[in-house]
C-alpha cells in the first residue's frame, strides 16, 4: 500500500521553543511533515495519528510518500535530497544545533549511516542510544528511534530521558554484545537554541566507526534519495521499561548501572571508600551541569560515601548552566576557584559534557593531563585491580609531553606515539598492545572500554592517593595530590607544557598559517638556528598504524630542538565553526632544583618563538589565546 502527495520533508522548525507536555509550544516543532500539514504527522509530536490517511492512487515518484507493513510495523518511505556539509569524522558531525534542526538535515545524516554499514551489522541487531543531556537530544532521539525502526534494527537501547555519558554507551555496547551505538554530543562544546549539537556512532568494539564507515556516511550523504522512518509514536523516555512495536523493541534503561559495574570490576571502591570516608580528606566533583552529573551522586556518594555537597553543579541541563563544559582552567572556574581558596578541598576533579574528559587537581595544585596519565600509568599496577598484572603498553598522542615515554622506558612496556584522535588508542587495545593511554586535551582512559572516560581517570586518581594513605593513622599528614605529582617529577623529570588555543579564527588564515609552516619545515634543516635553540628535526607528523598498516598524514606541524624541546601546530577539527589553531609547547627538565617554576615562565622562550616562528597574528590577527592550559 502506498501514499501519494505533495513533496514530503523534514521541515525546519519555525521556532527554537521547547516542546511541552502536551507536544506543541506557541511555535510548535514540525521536523518532519508533508508540505500540506494534515497529510503526515509531526514527528516530535504526542499527538501522533496512529493511520496515514491514504489515496486512491499509489505513485511512487519523488513527490510522493509510501509505506509498508513488516510484522505490524509501518515503514515510510520519504523522498529526500542530499544535503552538503554533511562530512563525517570520527568524532561524528558536529555543528549549530540549528543547522542540525534544519528540513531533513538529521534525518540524511542517520539514514545514511545505515546506508552504509553491511545489513548483518544492524538488521535485527540490537543497538544503544544516548547523549549529554544537551538541547534538542530529546527530539533527536525519538527522530533516530523511528529510522532505526524503520530500516529493520531489532531493538535499541536508551538511556533514560535519553542520557548516557559516551564512556558508558561504550561500556553498554561491550558488556550487553551490542552492534553499535549512536552518541548524541558536542563533547566539551557549549549547548543550547544558538550553540553546538553532534552525533556519532560508535562500533560493536565500542570505538567509533573508523574511517572506511565515516568516508562511506559522507559519501551517501551526497546521493540519498529516501529516508525510511517507522510510524510508531514518540517513545517514553522517563521511565525504565520495555515497548513493543512489532517485531522492534525500545527498552529504556538506567544510564549508570551497566557502567558502575564495570568501575566496579576495574577498581578496588573499598579502598576508594576508606579515603573518601576520611574526616580529614575533602573532595570535589565538579560535573559542569553535564551528563556525569547523572554518575557523580550514584557513584561518590551513594558507593563511596562522598558527601552531597562534594558535587558540584551536578544537574544535568540542557544549556550546561550556560556555560562551556571543558574541563580545563578557564571554563571550569567554579573548580578552580573553591580549589585555590585558603582552605580548599584536597582533591578536585571535573568532567565535560559527554563525560569522557577530566582535570586533576590538588589542594593550590593543577595537574596537567599530560602528567597525569603519566602518574596513572606509573602507580598503576599497585593501586588499580584490573592491573595487577602491570599495563600491557603506553601510548600518548602526539602533542601530549612525553612525560608518559619515560614511565614505559622505566617500566619497559610497549609505547605509542600516535595521532589526535581516541580510534588511533582503539586499534592497539584491539591487538593487546596497550592498556593505558591519554591526549593533552584533558582526554584519559584504558581498554576497559574504547573511548576516554573521565569518571574512570577520577577513581584512578583516588585510588592512587587511597592506596598512599591506606596506612596513614587519623591526625597524620596524608599524601597530597601534589606529594604524588613532585615525587613522579623527582623520579622521571618534569616535563614543563602548556598549550595555547586560540579559538573560531578564520578558517582562511588560520589554513594559511599551516600552509606556510609545512613550507618552512621543507626548507628546514639539522642543526638551524632558531634563537637559542638548535633545530633536530622539523616535519608533518606523518603515523602508519602497526595493527592495520594504514596511514595517516599531515597531524601536526612539528619543530623539535636538540634539547629535546618541541613546538607543535596544529588545526582542531572538535569546534562546530571556524577554526581552532593549537600551539603545544613543550620543555624537559631533570633538574630537580627547577622543578617549582611556573610553566608559562619556563616555558616563556619558547612560546615567544612559537609565535614568531607561526606569524600567528599576521595570519589570524589574533593577539590573545582563547585558553592557555
Amino acid at each position: 500500500m502506498a501514499t501519494t502527495g505533495a513533496a514530503t520533508s523534514l521541515l525546519s522548525p519555525p521556532s527554537l521553543h521547547r516542546l511541552t507536555a502536551t507536544g506543541t509550544t506557541s511555535a510548535s516543532f514540525s521536523f518532519l511533515r508533508t508540505s500540506s500539514p494534515s497529510s503526515f504527522p509531526l514527528l516530535f509530536s504526542s499527538r501522533i495519528p496512529s493511520k496515514i490517511p491514504s489515496e486512491s492512487s499509489a505513485i511512487k515518484s519523488s513527490s510522493s510518500t509510501t509505506f509498508t507493513e513488516s510484522q505490524d510495523l509501518k515503514v515510510n518511505t520519504i523522498p529526500t535530497k542530499p544535503i552538503e556539509g554533511q562530512k563525517t569524522g570520527t568524532s561524528g558531525l558536529r555543528k549549530k544545533v540549528k543547522v542540525f534542526m534544519q528540513e531533513n538535515y538529521l534525518a540524511n545524516w542517520i539514514q545514511a549511516l545505515f546506508n552504509s554499514l553491511p545489513p548483518e551489522d544492524y538488521k535485527n541487531a540490537l543497538l544503544v542510544l544516548g547523549g549529554d543531556g544537551r538541547y534538542f537530544n530529546k527530539e533527536a532521539a525519538q527522530l533516530i528511534i523511528k529510522i532505526a525502526a524503520g530500516n529493520g534494527v531489532g531493538k535499541i537501547l536508551v538511556g533514560k530521558e535519553g542520557i548516557l555519558s559516551t564512556p558508558a554507551v561504550s561500556a553498554i555496547i561491550r558488556k550487553r554484545k551490542a552492534n553499535g551505538g549512536f552518541i548524541m554530543s558536542a563533547s566539551h562544546n557549549p549547548g543550547g537554541p544558538e550553540y553546538d549539537w553532534g552525533i556519532k556512532f560508535n562500533y560493536s568494539s565500542g570505538q567509533p566507526a573508523p574511517e572506511s564507515i565515516t568516508d562511506k556516511i559522507y559519501g551517501n550523504t551526497l546521493s540519498i534519495s529516501e529516508i525510511k522512518l517507522a510510524d510508531i509514536p514518540d517513545v517514553d523516555l522517563s521511565s525504565v521499561g520495555v515497548s513493543k512495536y512489532g517485531n522492534f523493541s525500545v527498552e529504556i534503561v538506567d544510564p549508570v548501572s551497566d557502567y558502575l559495574d564495570i568501575m566496579e570490576e576495574v577498581f578496588d571502591f573499598s579502598l576508594i571508600k576508606s579515603l573518601v570516608s576520611r574526616p580529614d580528606f575533602r573532595l570535589t566533583f565538579d560535573a559542569m551541569h553535564a551528563v556525569t552529573g547523572a554518575y557523580a551522586n550514584p557513584i561518590f556518594v551513594d558507593k563511596l560515601g562522598a558527601s552531597q555537597d562534594s558535587i558540584c553543579n551536578g544537574v544535568p541541563l540542557e544549556d550546561f548552566g550556560h556555560g562551556h563544559p571543558d574541563p580545563n582552567l578557564t571554563y571550569a572556574k567554579d573548580l578552580v576557584n573553591i580549589m585555590y581558596s585558603d582552605n580548599g578541598p584536597d582533591f578536585g576533579a571535573a568532567s565535560d559534557g559527554d563525560g569522557d574528559r577530566n582535570m586533576i587537581l590538588g589542594r593550590q595544585f593543577f595537574v596537567t593531563p599530560s602528567d597525569s596519565v603519566a602518574i596513572i600509568a606509573a602507580n598503576a599496577q599497585e593501586s588499580i585491580p584490573y592491573f595487577k598484572s602491570g599495563p600491557k603498553g603506553l601510548a600518548r598522542s602526539m602533542p601530549t609531553s612525553g612525560a608518559l615515554d619515560r614511565v614505559a622506558e622505566k617500566l619497559s612496556l610497549p609505547f605509542f606515539e600516535v595521532p589526535t584522535g581516541w580510534k588511533f588508542f582503539g586499534n592497539l587495545m584491539d591487538a593487546g598492545t596497550l592498556s593505558i593511554c591519554g591526549e593533552e586535551s584533558f582526554g584519559t582512559g584504558s581498554d576497559h572500554i574504547r573511548e576516554k572516560d573521565g569518571i574512570w581517570a577520577v577513581l584512578a586518581w583516588l585510588s592512587i592517593i587511597a592506596y598512599r594513605n591506606k596506612n596513614k593513622k587519623p591526625g597524620e599528614k596524608l599524601v597530597s595530590v601534589a606529594d604524588i605529582v613532585k615525587e613522579h617529577w623527582t623520579t622521571y623529570g618534569r616535563n614543563y607544557f602548556s598549550r595555547y588555543d586560540y579559538e573560531e579564527c578564520e578558517s582562511e588564515g588560520a589554513n594559511e598559517m599551516i600552509n606556510y609552516l609545512r613550507d618552512l619545515i621543507s626548507k628546514s634543516k639539522q642543526g638551524d638556528k632558531y634563537g637559542n635553540y638548535t633545530l633536530q628535526l622539523a616535519d608533518d607528523f606523518k603515523y602508519t598504524d602497526p595493527v592495520d598498516g594504514s596511514v595517516s598524514t599531515k597531524q601536526g606541524v612539528r619543530f623539535v630542538f636538540t634539547d629535546g624541546s618541541r613546538i607543535i601546530f596544529r588545526l582542531s577539527g572538535t569546534g562546530s565553526a571556524g577554526a581552532t589553531v593549537r600551539i603545544y609547547i613543550e620543555q624537559f627538565e631533570p633538574d630537580v632544583s627547577k622543578h617549582d617554576l611556573d610553566a608559562q615562565v619556563a616555558l616563556k622562550p619558547l612560546i615567544d618563538l612559537a609565535l614568531t616562528v607561526s606569524k600567528l597574528k599576521d595570519f589570524t590577527g589574533r593577539e590573545k589565546a582563547t585558553v592557555i592550559t
